[in-house]
């Protein structure tokens, strides 16, 4: 959560910096979480549990825009869902809760044009990085265990998001999106822990985790219009 808190300042503080100067979009994004990782089923996409957050974009030209954004969810894993007989057995299950905080660009495969007076349409790709509040945890023994906080440090990861955007009106931006995220830790499980509590490591310690956000933003517009939507004279 602390994170999520970072990210809605750090969008405030960019509206109230660029808001004079060029045509910004904010609004909420709703969806779903899911993970995949060394428990539960190995789908990449795989909702199971709400997500929320923030979305800001200002938007450069009509093919890129620069994108923030701040989503928290509660990641949930269940070998109990596994499609894999011997996690099935194996009957690992957690919850991690996870705020996130993300800059990158969004580029637009066509042009999406907010001030022609008819909807655009488009689909788009973000890439960035996203900083990554996170439990940290291991279990106190086989299956059934209880989760263990500890301290230690957060991490990065690389987001890869594509969605298709449409503006019913000039005011409004409606988008869906599916967004992978590639953490640079294989310990949102619990499954590597520090060296300190080494007796608790399970499952494949030579791949990372991942966790994905998918569903839609509603993004608001406001502000003066960019350069390249002016007449010229």
């Amino acid at each position: 959560m602390k994170g999520l808190r970072i990210g809605l300042i750090a969008l405030f503080l960019c509206q109230s910096q660029l808001s004079f100067a060029q045509y910004h979009e904010v609004g909420p994004f709703l969806g779903a979480s899911n993970y995949r990782g060394d428990v539960g089923p190995s789908y990449f996409l795989y909702p199971n549990s709400p997500a929320f957050g923030i979305v800001y974009k200002w938007n450069v030209t009509t093919r890129y825009s620069l994108r923030f954004s701040a989503i928290n969810s509660t990641l949930i894993g269940s070998d109990y869902k596994a499609n894999d007989l011997n996690r099935f057995s194996r009957a690992y299950r957690f919850k991690n809760n996870v705020s996130e905080v993300s800059a990158g660009v969004e580029i637009n495969f066509v042009e999406f044009n907010l001030h022609t007076g008819t909807p655009d349409f488009s689909p788009y790709l973000f890439l960035g990085l996203s900083y990554v509040d996170y439990n940290l945890f291991y279990f106190n023994g086989p299956p059934p265990a209880e989760q263990i906080e500890y301290d230690g440090e957060q991490k990065v990861a690389i987001p890869i998001v594509v969605g298709f955007k449409t503006n019913p009106s000039p005011l409004v931006v409606l988008g869906f999106e599916v967004g992978l995220r590639y953490a640079l830790t294989d310990n949102l499980d619990g499954s590597t822990p520090i060296e300190e509590f080494d007796f608790a490591r399970y499952g494949d310690f030579s791949n990372n985790d991942w966790y994905i956000f998918s569903g839609l933003t509603i993004s608001f517009t406001f502000g003066d219009l960019p350069c390249y939507c002016k007449e010229k004279r």
